[in-house]
């Protein structure tokens, strides 16, 4: 396995449409969802993920009224109202479908590496390009978690840091190893997650100066290895 994942390249082994996202949430939430034909049921929710992000992003989803959504979709209210039966459901079901697919994507990209230096690249370049493809709901979603529930706001939390997580470990097997150098990895993995963060909620900041998220990717790996490579 290259050690030197480009974004094409994942773009072809990883499939995280919002057709194939609204997919998986129907096909979880059957008993849910009145309309019972997949291909309509998984058109309707695209076209109403979409319009809710593309509102949301735009002035914050508490200021979206389901008449916008509507006419963002382009469906009544009535049908509305046939996948999710409050503002609050919506939000809810968004992000945690959005989470399920990051997290599992994520761990796909490193569960097979053992070379730790190589897994620590893998899990920077796959939680970039995953934050390319899925940009809209990323921002969205960290732009949003303070408007969930406690209950589901502490779930979106946690989900955050499950990422953030995964980077610690990483750095933890690799100094047991001798591969990378003693650090406090706490620090370094919260450090590394806002610097991930920082390119989809600022992407246009680096779009301005023609960096692309490989060349982001590039620039954020050799700054931690850097940091944690052996002197």
């Amino acid at each position: 396995m290259s050690d030197d994942l480009k974004f094409k390249t994942f773009k072809k082994l990883v499939r995280v449409s919002m057709e194939d996202m609204c997919r998986e949430y129907f096909l979880g939430n059957r008993e849910n969802i009145r309309i019972k034909k997949e291909g309509v049921a998984v058109k309707n929710l695209v076209k109403i993920f979409n319009a809710a992000l593309t509102i949301s992003n735009a002035k914050g989803f508490s200021a979206m009224s389901l008449r916008e959504l509507s006419a963002e979709a382009g469906l009544s209210m009535g049908a509305l109202y046939t996948y999710f039966t409050s503002k609050d459901e919506l939000l809810d079901m968004i992000q945690r479908q959005g989470w399920m697919i990051a997290m599992r994507v994520l761990l796909d990209q490193i569960t097979e590496i053992e070379d730790l230096r190589l897994k620590l690249k893998r899990a920077i370049h796959a939680h970039l390009y995953l934050s390319e493809v899925m940009q809209p709901w990323f921002y969205f979603s960290y732009m949003e978690t303070k408007n969930l529930a406690k209950e589901e706001r502490r779930n979106a939390i946690e989900a955050e840091l499950f990422t953030e997580r995964i980077f610690v470990e990483i750095l933890t097997q690799g100094q047991e190893k001798g591969v990378f150098r003693a650090v406090d990895v706490e620090l370094a993995g919260a450090v590394l997650k806002a610097m991930l963060q920082e390119w989809y909620l600022k992407r246009w900041k680096y779009a301005s100066r023609g960096i692309n998220v490989e060349k982001y990717a590039d620039f954020l790996i050799d700054l931690v290895e850097s940091y944690v490579l052996p002197r």
